[in-house]
């Protein structure tokens, strides 16, 4: 990496960081003192945030095609005052329709703010060459969610929630948004690039072109299947694994092992497969949380961290898969746009998991854990039945 793409790295990944942080990861910590103080069940504030996944999946292909366009710059300047008004707005919100509101505004600024955009900013400005700067992007924000419970259990516990959302929102204007305002301009128009592989095959008799739209199905199957699970898990680990019997420090050690864990797993693919085409990492990456949770269900004392570790690795390397897999099969021209529409299903899964997967941990305890697995295992299934992008038209 050059000196200028390193510094684009660290200023992207940190916004992201905070983005993430005080977003994607907050109901985990402030649902239950939210839902006391205004008097409601912690679901419907977990159904407020599901409502901001489904705005954010409805506004993804717009903000794609508008990075597409114009760059990442403008949008991701927009977004982080848009993450500071919601933020603001929850901090002071006195009724449950004001909680709804702040999290519409969050929705909007999560459809046009995350790791999607960050992504299409980065192949806007460097086109089929930014795998390395994807995986470094979230090599940094990785530690979304290590710095975030730990940094809101804290807020919360000195100044209660409504300080620890006013602070968030602090952060963006002073963090995120001079750092997303100095991100480089994009070039008036991206140059038409075809996919760049680590190797290349023809169609043959035995492995015969398929149609476009059934690999692209098949892709958003899979984002669809993992971000369920990492939703998931964002929002319920640490009360499902106190309900499992784990002590609460256990439970927050195991959702701070997440970060470290993702970051770590970025690295081996950022050095073991960055010559290897995404699909091969991806395929291994998806088979980690339904082996993490064979191991937390056999009960061993140190399943609990090792459940952490292994999801937290799986996941790391399938948020680069989100970023590497479209741009290694279908190209760079239309990224934004077409990675917008990929992860609409995604959103919806998103936007579905904090609800569902906590009735069925009411209803199953602990044995939740067997849905996602089953889950995980569809989109190694999925992954599987991918083909290689030359046998794609």
């Amino acid at each position: 990496m050059t000196a200028r793409t390193k510094t684009l790295v660290l200023g992207l990944g940190t916004a992201q960081t905070l983005a993430w942080a005080s977003t994607y990861y907050l109901p985990a910590i402030l649902a239950l003192p939210m839902a006391r103080d205004l008097g409601v069940a912690p679901s419907t504030v977990f159904a407020a945030f599901s409502a901001a996944l489904v705005i954010s999946a409805l506004l993804g292909p717009r903000a794609g095609r508008l990075i597409d366009q114009w760059g990442g710059r403008p949008v991701l300047v927009g977004t982080s005052l848009v993450f500071a008004l919601g933020l603001a707005l929850l901090g002071t919100a006195t009724q449950v329709w004001m909680l709804w509101l702040a999290w519409v505004v969050i929705g909007i600024g999560m459809g046009c703010g995350l790791y999607e955009a960050a992504f299409a900013t980065l192949v806007r400005l460097q086109g089929t060459q930014s795998r390395a700067s994807i995986t470094g992007i979230t090599l940094i924000a990785g530690f979304a969610s290590t710095i975030g419970w730990p940094l809101s259990t804290w807020l919360e516990a000195e100044f209660g929630w409504r300080m620890a959302c006013l602070a968030w929102a602090g952060l963006h204007l002073l963090v995120g948004l001079p750092l997303n305002a100095t991100l480089p301009r994009a070039q008036a128009r991206l140059p038409v690039e075809q996919p760049s592989l680590a190797a290349h095959t023809d169609p043959t008799p035995d492995n015969p072109p398929i149609p476009r739209r059934w690999a692209l199905g098949l892709l958003a199957f899979v984002f669809a299947a993992t971000w369920f699970i990492s939703t998931a898990m964002a929002a319920h680990l640490p009360s499902l694994l106190m309900l499992g019997g784990y002590e609460p420090a256990v439970a927050l050690m195991v959702g701070m092992l997440i970060g470290p864990a993702q970051v770590a797993g970025r690295l081996v693919e950022f050095g073991l497969f960055r010559f290897v085409h995404p699909l091969v990492s991806a395929r291994l990456a998806a088979t980690l949380h339904p082996l993490g949770v064979g191991l937390l269900l056999w009960g061993a004392p140190w399943s609990a961290a090792a459940f952490g570790v292994l999801h937290g690795a799986g996941n790391g390397v399938m948020t680069i898969a989100k970023g590497t897999l479209p741009l290694a099969l279908f190209g760079a021209q239309g990224y934004g746009h077409r990675q917008g529409w990929l992860m609409v299903p995604a959103r919806v899964a998103q936007a579905l998991a904090p609800w569902l997967f906590g009735l069925l941990v009411v209803q199953w305890g602990t044995g939740a854990f067997g849905l996602t697995a089953a889950v995980g295992l569809l989109a190694c299934v999925a992954l599987w039945l991918l083909p290689s992008p030359q046998t794609i038209r």
